[in-house]
């Protein structure tokens, strides 16, 4: 394979984005500058800026329901939303003590906050997603907390995980949100990479539902911490399995992981092998009293005399 395109955005890129659904063929990147950079794969240049964040972009997603609308997460602790058809581009910022949005308390706009301030986290946000039919918006930060946003109109959620997040590198952490296909209607189910497991979760209800643990996870401490350290094997990313239930997991020490679920045939051979294990158990237990009993009885044949 060859690249048939290659753009010189002379920074870091952290992360970028294709819609899936537009008929254009923008890229949106995240890159240490802080405007948003949009390259054409079409024409092979790139196109324009979108300037808003005050410090690096950290990550971008299209919308998977209207073709222009781009999402961002800075390092500026900002979650901004974007029109690209508009001359000013930005719509606006999401504050997580707005749990009203543009229509107010009364549908009409009453105390409705100014849309051009505020703060998505108290720390950098390095992962933004959306809900397939596109009326929420994830966010995931640094103040290891993740927020779910009503979409039409703004307004956090007030979803909370409590205090199992954990989000401290630098680099983008996308929550994996769950097809709607492959759940019970009206169900949103995200999987969170943790440093040692991957959490799921009830988006909506906020409740932990299962802890996915990675075997042999390895912890570097950091030099002058005693508290802290780097989990070498701490996973990086995560991606849905197309056309099946299950997901596959990529790690820093290099590793793929796949995962499914478990099913009632895996149960009952789980069930078969934990009844082999006990009667194997039983078998040596037996083993060992018989050899116990055979010393004993030599022991007590012999003549003992005292002098």
């Amino acid at each position: 394979m060859t690249a048939s395109a290659t753009f010189d955005l002379e920074s870091v890129v952290y992360s970028h984005s294709i819609s899936p659904i537009a008929n254009h063929l923008l890229v949106a990147c995240a890159t240490q500058h802080s405007a948003i950079r949009l390259v054409d794969l079409r024409s092979g240049a790139s196109t324009h800026s979108l300037a808003g964040h005050q410090r690096a972009v950290l990550s971008v997603a299209w919308s998977p329901h209207e073709e222009h609308i781009l999402a961002s997460g800075g390092s500026d602790g900002t979650a901004r939303l974007w029109d690209i058809r508009r001359s000013s581009n930005s719509l606006g910022v999401l504050d997580l003590e707005d749990s009203v949005g543009i229509l107010g308390e009364d549908g009409l706009g009453k105390n409705a906050r100014d849309r051009n301030r505020g703060k998505a986290h108290t720390d950098a946000v390095n992962g933004v997603v959306w809900t397939g039919d596109g009326k929420y918006l994830v966010t995931a930060g640094h103040d290891e907390r993740v927020r779910v946003w009503d979409m039409s109109s703004g307004a956090n959620a007030l979803c909370h995980f409590g205090p199992s997040i954990k989000n401290t590198h630098l680099s983008t952490l996308m929550p994996l949100l769950v097809p709607s296909n492959a759940l019970e209607p009206g169900k949103q189910v995200m999987f969170y990479p943790n440093q040692k497991e991957i959490l799921m979760f009830d988006l909506f209800g906020g409740t932990l539902l299962k802890r996915l643990r990675i075997p042999g996870v390895v912890v570097v401490p950091i030099r002058g911490s005693a508290t802290h350290g780097n989990f070498r094997n701490r996973t990086t990313s995560l991606a849905w399995k197309a056309g099946d239930v299950g997901l596959y997991s990529g790690h820093s020490d290099g590793v793929i992981r796949a995962w499914h679920p478990v099913t009632p045939q895996d149960l009952e051979v789980d069930k078969d092998d934990a009844q082999d294990v006990a009667g194997d158990d039983d078998e040596s237990r037996k083993r060992k009293r018989d050899a116990l009993d055979d010393i004993f009885r030599d022991l007590t044949k012999q003549k003992i005399t005292f002098s």
